[in-house]
Formats: C-alpha cells, structure tokens, sequence
C-alpha cells in the first residue's frame, strides 16, 4: 500500500493483545466466492464456500467476520453436513461457527450465505461515487476482507480464490484473474462474470470492482497490462500504462523470477483513501496518484505516477508472491517496496535524478526517527489498531533506507542476487526478516544479519562522531541521536553500521559495531563518511575537517553527499551542537547549488526558520535575505524553456516558489497571479513546472473573486491533478474570511472524505492560516469530525503538531483527549512532543537568529 502522506503513525486503545489472533487449528486451503451488489442500496449478498484443513477434532471453527449478517451456514466433513450457529466475538471482530457433534480432523467445507453493507468509509467492500453514477471497489489492507467475506483473515493464512461476481448489464468487473466466463442471468438484467482461481494468496490481496470502468491496453513480456478508469477520465491511464510496461520488464529481469500473475490490471478509484494498494493482479489507486493529462503534466505529477506504479508492482514479487509471515514484519513489504521503487524509476527515466529524491527522502525520515515518540522499524501488532499502527515512516521510508544502506556496503549485483534467492526460496509463501537477511548474509559474506537486526529492532538514529584522520585512521564514536538537546537516552545504544568512506571509485566500507572505534580511512580529496549518501545515521566531524567539506563541497561531492551534508548540519543545529548563524551562512555559501534538490534542501530549512524560529520582526528580515540570497539565481535561471532539461526547469520552479514564499517577493507574486489566471483559463497555457507554486504563491496572496476561481475549479475540473491542487489553495488564502469559506466547504459534504481534511492539514501547517484553523476544528469539531477516515483523522491531528508554544500544546493534548481520533494516539504524542521540541528550539535559537539578522545589513523594504 502506498500512503497518501507517508509520515502516518497509527495508533488506537485496544485490549490486551494476543487476544485477536486466530487460533492456528484450522487452515484455509480455497475460497469459492460469489457476490452480488446492489450500488442503488448499499448492500451485498454473498455465497461462499471454504475449504479448511482441521489439525484435530473440533466442534467450532473461528473466522474473522464485520458488519456481515449470516442467513445460513453449514460445516461439512468426513462425509456428513451440519448446520453452524454462529456466535459473534466483536471486540475481536470474530465468529465462532458452533456444531452439534466435534468434526474430525482432515478436510472440511464450510459454506455460507449472507449479506452486509456497501459502506462509505473506503474499507472493506465499499461504495465510490461519481456524479454519474456508483462504484463496489475494495480495499482489504490490513484487516477488512473480513468486512466482504468470512474469512481467516490474516496473512499467513494463504489460500487460492475463486470470484464470481453477478453485477448489472452494462457494468463489468474486476478481480485479481482473468475473466473465465461471462454469462447472462441469473436474473433479468444481470450477467454473471468468474474469475480464474488465484494462486496461494492472503486475503488481503483479493480485489473486486464492480462499474462501466474502461481500460486503455498494452503487454510487456507476454503479459496483457490494462489501465482503467471511470469513462471520462480512461486516457489519463496511458501515461501509467506505458510507465507499468517499462517496469514488469525490469521486474521481470532484475528478480530473475517472471511475474507470477496472468495478467496485471490497474484501475484509478474515484474515492480511495490511500495513495495506492498491491492488490495481487488488480492494482488500485487514486486517480491523483495514477491518472495524469501528459500535456499539462508537470514532472512532478509524472514522477508521482511513476513512483506508484513502481512501488505497487515491486509489491507483485515482494509482498504479494512473497508475503510476510506477520504485520510485524510489514516493513519488509513496505520498505522494500519503497526502496525497489526508486530503482525502477531511475532506470527508467534517469533525468529525473531519483537518487537526490532519496536523499530528501532519508533526510526527512532521520528527523522523524530522531524525535522522543518513535519506535522499533519491527514492532508489536497483533490487534488491527496495532496493525494499523505500522503503516508509518518506519515502515516505509526508514525500511527502505536501511535496505538502501545495506546495498551500498554489499553492492547493487551482490544485494541482487541475495533477492534473488529470498524470492525463490519462499515463492507463493510467507517468510520473516530474518528469512530475507539469511539470504543477503549467505550471498554477500558480509555481516548482513548483524546490521539489519540492529537497526531493525533498535529505534532511532545513530549519531556518528569522527575524530580528524591520522596514520589512515579515525576514532568513531556512536550515540543516540535526538533533536531536542533536552532529551537523553535512558541505555547506551549501539547499531552495527556500515561506514562507507568516499573515495575516488566505489566507496569504502568499515563495520562499526562498537560505541568508539578506530576505523581505517582511505586516502582521498574529501574525508566524508557518507560515501553516496546512503548510510543511516548522522555524522560529525571536527571545525577544520567540516570546513574542509564544505570548501569542496560543490564539485567533490554528489548532489546526493551535498544534501546529506546539509541535513546533517541542520540536525546539528536543532541538537544544540551548533548555531543557526551556522546554518544560515551553510545556506549562503551554498546558495548558488545548480541543482534543484539541494537548493531545495536549503530553502526547506528556511522555510523552517521562518515558520518555526522567527518573529514577526525576524521574518520580514528573512524575507529580504531569501530576496538578497536567492533573486540572482533565478534571474540566471530565469531563460528556460520547456525543451531545456528537467533539472534546469525543477531548479528555476524552486528558486520561484522560494521568492514568492518565503522572500514575498512582490514580482514573483505578480508573476504568480499572472501565471494562475492563465491556467484557470486553460492548464496548457503554463509551465506545467510553474504551475503549482504558482497556485500557491497566488492564493497565499489572493482575493474573493480568485478564491471563487478555484473554488469552481475545483469542482469542474476533470483533470485530477488540476483538481486537487484548486482544492488544497483553498486553504491558503491568508484573508480570515476566504480561509473560513475553505473550512466550511471541506465541512460541507460537497468535498469527498478522502480529501476533505486535506484543507485542514495544509491550513494546520502554515504559521499565517494555523490559528484559524484551530479555532475552527475546535468550535466545529462534530463537522470535522464527521468527514474523517481513518487516515485523514491521523493526518489532522498530526499537523497540530506545527504549534510551536507550550500553551498551543496544552490545547492541542486536551481537545484531543476529551475528542479521541481514532487510531490517532500515538500521532497526539507525537504531535505535542513536536511542539515542546520547536519551543526548545526557538528559546535556544531566535535571539541567534535575530543577532545573525541584524548583521546582515537588511532593510525588509516591501514584501507584499
């Protein structure tokens, strides 16, 4: 699955654990489903048939069940058929199907028939809707098929699948399998369409859709590829079609392993709440993530096409052909998916420079890790609140890194084939972490298993600090690293590390395995122990090595190492180990980066300083700095043309949105307001690069009459991703009452659910709109509160973690526990240990940054 935002942490009160697990007597072998919606109703009725193996003699088997209403239900075994009474367990969400005389133990077959809802919470078996019509879609990770089918509904449980799904004339259907048969009946109206048996799969992997959708169609290595859509929408699919193309062929050549399905369909979701999901055969998506107008598309927009695609069909191989054995142990699926992702693209598009998107990415996931409310990347989840809890940064984005880390100390071909034999060994099964760095140490000769297990079951960062090399060594220490300089750790840790010096060829590697150890250094330009940016952890040198850094930093070392370097120097700051009068004058000299990602790197942690450090005073003198700083680079940047390459054109966007936002640069912002009355008027008519910080820039700084513009734009639109950024602008108008306008047209029914707490999130997260946002969430909260998902209510409360005041903090922990968000705790200590770390930082650091600002010579001079 494929997170909207990928920093989710969820969390919800639970009763003690174990309790939820199915007991392991019985065992699925196959399901033989049918199921026929009503979508004029909201409802379903289902027959199914299971074929179970019991490991001993029993009078009841346990299944998982929700919200499904049972008619009849019968057990058959060893040649004689009783009927069940069905007891429900709901805490457990489980049903206990109870006969008269025990059954032996060996092969049994349990059939029911019964009925449950199409509900509208984008879980289980639901209901989409369009303004022409209703979809059945499904989404079953991790814990809903049982909301569909009675089911053992946990990942090891694999058993093959048979779908039938009777749907109205004119509508088809979607499974994992091809169509087999399609026959008119059983009534009037109907056709009656089944599938082909599945391979050994987990339940929440089956997929079923039911609608007009359309599909555009290609093949690579023999497979039929679709890509489908509701009607109006279908040739926005072309672009992730060719995209799956390219990647089944790459899959297929790097796994060594032919994909495992019959055919690969995607399909584009009008209400979906995550970004994607890995369903086996049968892709789902959100159209913003999937569906892009290839003449309006800006190379972001691709880039998230492609990302999607790449990670849900990495998850064909890793996941779905390959699952692991518990929820524990998701991040082998999702970490790996995230890593395999960005391997993929790069290969198929290497302009887009996916390695420096890497950088960004673990630079982030060390800040998130680095805070007092983390936890283990293999964690406890045996509930589904604990279960839900997984799909976080941990899982995806600290998964990946250390996968990341581990392929550069063994080698890309090395890694491979230790993949290679991973996969092989557990076709069609399920298998843990230690199943998968088992592989890699046997293939690598390398101590694999000792690395991964250390950062697998140890949270947080480590923080390696280097002594100046002498006699071809240097003395390493490790410690746990914390962003607030307040926070100690309550036990020394230590990780295993692969250390990877940069040299001249491929980079050396030292396993660090002590808290202080001498490691040998080679001989080269630069002493950095980042060696391409991949190792997780922080690092710090002595005043004279980090001058010596930064003095070659632009031609000695990659984009990648340069935005590795930058991050670890703003961490060091927020720690406490240095000044943001370093920091800035890091920014400064390297202002002139020509390369987007790391201007980006920068201008982040300016946006940082302006939104989490500075007074009001300070920020108008920041405005003039960025302005000083960063105007001559764009008017260098500025004689771009759509032909010029991608990275010429990403870094004169960046250097754009930089002014506009940060800088108030009052030509930017006319610029701005000129370039989004243009693509009101017609999308083709902008820069696809410049269009989004255009939109922002000119809402931050808009009136009504712009505000009714993209209100209706949002609305009219048939462009996804035209839609959605109308939408989020919304919640950047800084006028109070064109904000409000915005919260109570989320609040208001007319936006889906999927989308609606966006707008909050975006206001929540900016300093000049978060109060009035607040204010509004908490004297409107049964209105919030009703378009919430799962997801969307963990996103919110999230963000309230941009609050920087010990007040806001108190705020913040009180409405929420006296308003509980569902599967929101954990993202409510996080959010308000986010608020006491930014009010540490601003003590320690705003007199700093007001000091450094007043030698700058700035006059503010007009920023609007």
């Amino acid at each position: 699955m494929f997170p909207v935002c990928a920093a989710l942490l969820w969390l919800m009160c639970s009763p003690p654990m174990q309790a939820q697990r199915l007991p392991t007597d019985v065992t699925p072998q196959h399901y033989s489903l049918m199921l026929e919606p009503n979508l004029t109703s909201a409802t379903f009725t289902g027959k199914e048939e299971i074929e179970v193996t019991l490991a001993q003699p029993s009078a009841s088997i346990t299944l998982n069940a929700v919200q499904i209403t049972f008619q009849t239900v019968t057990i058959s075994a060893d040649g004689k058929t009783q009927t069940a009474n069905v007891t429900e367990n709901k805490p457990d969400q489980q049903v206990t199907l109870h006969v008269a005389n025990a059954m032996p133990a060996g092969a049994a077959t349990i059939r029911i028939e019964y009925s449950g809802i199409l509900n509208d919470h984008l879980r289980g078996f639901y209901l989409s809707k369009t303004v022409r019509r209703n979809y059945a879609v499904t989404q079953f990770e991790p814990t809903d098929a049982r909301r569909a089918f009675p089911s053992f509904d946990e990942p090891a449980m694999k058993a093959t699948f048979s779908v039938t799904l009777i749907v109205k004339k004119g509508d088809t259907a979607i499974s994992n399998t091809n169509i087999i048969s399609d026959q008119h009946g059983p009534a009037a109206g109907k056709h009656t369409i089944r599938f082909v048996t599945t391979p050994k799969m987990s339940t929440y992997l089956v997929a079923f859709l039911v609608g007009d959708f359309q599909c555009v169609s290609g093949e690579s290595d023999g497979v039929p590829i679709r890509a489908c859509a509701t009607p109006d929408k279908v040739q926005m699919g072309t672009y992730a079609l060719h995209a799956a193309e390219f990647f089944l062929h790459y899959y297929d050549n790097y796994f060594g392993i032919k994909y495992p399905m019959p055919k690969l369909d995607m399909i584009a979701i009008p209400d979906f709440e995550a970004g994607a999901m890995e369903n086996f055969g049968a892709i789902t998506y959100r159209e913003t993530v999937f569906l892009v107008d290839e003449k309006t598309a800006s190379v972001n927009a691709e880039k998230l096409v492609a990302i999607d695609v790449a990670h849900e069909m990495a998850h064909q191989w890793f996941g779905d052909m390959v699952t692991m054995n518990w929820w524990n142990n998701l991040w082998l699926n999702e970490g790996f998916a995230t890593w395999m992702e960005s391997k993929a693209v790069a290969a198929w598009h290497p302009d887009w420079n996916i390695p420096q998107d890497e950088a960004l990415s673990l630079d982030n996931v060390l800040n998130y890790d680095a805070g007092k409310v983390t936890r283990a990347i293999r964690a406890k989840a045996d509930t589904p609140a604990e279960i839900n809890e997984m799909f976080d940064g941990i899982t995806y984005q600290k998964g990946a890194a250390v996968l990341a880390m581990t392929e550069n100390y063994e080698g890309k071909e090395v890694f491979r084939r230790g993949v290679h034999a991973y996969l092989e060994a557990h076709m069609f099964a399920n298998a843990t972490a230690q199943d998968f760095w088992n592989a890699q140490t046997a293939t690598s000769d390398k101590p694999i298993d000792k690395v991964m297990d250390s950062f697998i079951a140890e949270p947080g960062v480590p923080l390696l600090t280097f002594s100046s090399p002498q006699n071809g060594s240097a003395m390493v220490s490790q410690q746990r690293f914390y962003l607030n300089p307040e926070i100690h750790a309550f036990q020394a840790q230590t990780w295993t590390v692969p250390v990877c010096f940069k040299t001249s060829r491929d980079p050396q590697c030292e396993p660090l395995s002590s808290s202080q150890q001498g490691l040998p250094v080679p001989s080269a330009e630069v002493f950095y122990a980042n060696a391409n940016g991949r190792g997780y952890y922080r690092t710090e040198y002595d005043t004279a090595d980090t001058s010596k850094i930064l003095s070659v930093a632009e031609t000695g070392l990659t984009p990648p190492e340069r935005i590795g370097l930058a991050g670890d120097e703003w961490a060091l700051m927020r720690s406490g180990r240095s000044s943001i009068a370093d920091y800035m004058n890091l920014v400064s000299q390297l202002r002139n980066d020509p390369n987007a990602d790391v201007i980006e790197e920068l201008v982040g942690a300016v946006a940082a300083v302006d939104e989490r450090i500075a007074t009001p005073a300070d920020r108008k003198l920041l405005a003039a700095w960025v302005r000083e700083q960063f105007r001559p680079a764009y008017e260098r940047a500025q004689n771009v043309s759509a032909s010029d390459p991608v990275a010429k054109r990403q870094l004169r966007a960046t250097l754009f949105a930089v002014l506009g936002e940060i800088g108030r640069d009052p030509q930017i912002i006319a610029e701005a307001k000129q370039l989004t009355e243009k693509y009101i008027a017609n999308e083709a008519d902008v820069e696809p690069e410049l269009a989004h910080p255009a939109l922002v820039i000119a809402s931050e700084n808009g009136d009504p009459h712009l505000f009714d513009q993209l209100q209706a734009l949002s609305k009219t639109s048939n462009n996804p991703d035209a839609q959605r950024a109308a939408l989020i602008s919304l919640a950047n108008f800084r006028d109070p009452t064109l904000l409000r306008r915005a919260l109570d047209y989320a609040t208001s029914g007319q936006v889906r659910n999927q989308d609606s707490a966006l707008l909050f999130v975006t206001a929540l997260r900016q300093r000049d709109t978060r109060p009035i946002a607040w204010e509004y969430i908490q004297q409107n909260w049964d209105k919030v509160h009703a378009q919430l998902t799962t997801m969307m209510g963990v996103y919110l409360v999230d963000s309230t973690g941009s609050f920087c005041s010990a007040e806001k903090s108190q705020q913040v922990q009180t409405f929420f526990t006296a308003h509980p968000v569902m599967a929101a705790q954990r993202s409510l200590q996080r959010a308000t240990d986010s608020i006491h770390d930014c009010t540490v930082l601003r003590a320690a650091q705003q007199p700093k940054l007001t000091e450094w600002l007043a030698q700058q010579n700035l006059a503010a001079g007009s920023s609007e």
